[in-house]
């Protein structure tokens, strides 16, 4: 019987006539059942003491086991998993083991969940988390660590022996551990936050490096800022407001504006800006207005051609102090007073996606 199913399902896989609108969910619902199945299908031929246990599997005669199939199909069959069912085949056999912990598959769950938000930063500071550490990582850490680490857990202990715990090593260097440590909330990782301190009035659209722990149990962040030497958190950041670091380096390093030429009215722009040079820059949103002189006839603008730039920042009430600010298009630095915070680098934004972001953002009310 367990042969038709393996030739069932290597005919389902490989046929060109396999319907494309199959659900997903489904799908990996049927993949899940079916690695918990040939968890349970018996790999020896009769029962061995646990001290003469090994992970090499020994088929009864006339049985057929999971790694009879032909690379191809069983390659499919993983690559259809979700990380906890990968994590289950794993611990299986040694064989198996070796194959659902490679690089190749961890990294599409890798990109697929963490693609937006784990960029260049993050796997330098990863490189420096794993580097001090010449010791391999135990999956079994992850217990109690939410809803994914309880499930994992739970599949290691009904897999014990005796009181000893049956474990999966992993190099501390595959994309497999990075991804567990990132899921179990062990790593911090560099990224940005959208209107930090939940929506605060004085970071109404700006954006800032922080350092993010996910917690599993609530499918949000925790973020740590950093201003002065005392670290600030903040709980129960939702996805939507976060985002990979923009640029590669440190949020208290001035960014060189290369796109000064480029700048018109109407272009959209991130521009740093603090509150004193003691504190980071965060990012924050406005656009590129006009001079007095062209008073917004198209028509008539010269404002390409002057030195002088209008940034323009709407969501502050007209007359606000923050409302717009001046720079020099041929020597721009940072300007600025300790009154009004000082102003950095400017990047243009290309992307609609970036710029869409910032627009559903905006508040209701205009911040005096």
């Amino acid at each position: 019987m367990l042969f038709y199913l393996i030739s069932f399902l290597s005919f389902i896989l490989l046929s060109k006539t396999w319907k494309k609108d199959m659900k997903t969910v489904s799908f990996s619902w049927f993949l899940g059942k079916l690695s918990l199945f040939f968890s349970q299908v018996p790999l020896q031929s009769k029962k061995i003491p646990t001290h003469q246990k090994t992970d090499q599997v020994t088929e009864k005669k006339g049985e057929i086991s999971l790694l009879d199939l032909p690379d191809l199909p069983l390659e499919c069959i993983l690559e259809r998993l979700l990380p906890a069912e990968l994590t289950t085949m794993a611990s299986v056999c040694s064989t198996l083991r070796e194959r659902c912990t490679s690089d190749h598959l961890w990294e599409r769950h890798l990109r697929a969940k963490w693609g937006k938000l784990i960029g260049d930063a993050a796997y330098k500071e990863w490189k420096c988390h794993i580097g001090s550490s010449k010791r391999k990582t135990q999956l079994d850490s992850l217990k109690k660590k939410g809803y994914f680490g309880n499930f994992l857990w739970n599949r290691l202990k009904q897999r014990e022996s005796g009181s000893v715990k049956k474990r999966i090593c992993l190099a501390v260097d595959s994309i497999m551990a990075w991804y567990l440590s990132i899921e179990s909330g062990k790593f911090w990782f560099p990224a940005q936050v959208y209107n930090r301190e939940n929506g605060h009035v004085g970071f109404m659209l700006s954006c800032y490096d922080a350092e993010l722990r996910y917690d599993s149990t609530t499918d949000t962040f925790v973020a740590r800022y950093s201003a002065q030497g005392r670290p600030t958190t903040e709980d129960n950041i939702e996805w939507n407001r976060l985002r990979a670091p923009i640029v590669d380096m440190s949020p208290h390093v001035l960014h060189a504006s290369n796109c000064l030429n480029d700048l018109n009215p109407g272009d959209h722009i991130e521009i740093q800006w603090r509150r004193n040079k003691e504190f980071p820059y965060g990012w924050w949103y406005g656009v590129v207005g006009h001079l007095e002189s062209c008073q917004g006839n198209k028509l008539y603008c010269q404002c390409h051609s002057s030195d002088t730039i209008i940034l323009e920042f709407k969501q502050y009430s007209p007359g606000s102090r923050w409302r717009e600010v001046m720079i020099n298009r041929k020597d721009h630095h940072e300007v600025g007073n300790e009154d009004d915070g000082f102003y950095g680098g400017i990047r243009k934004i290309y992307d609609e996606d970036q710029i869409s972001m910032w627009k559903r953002l905006w508040p209701a009310h205009a911040v005096e």
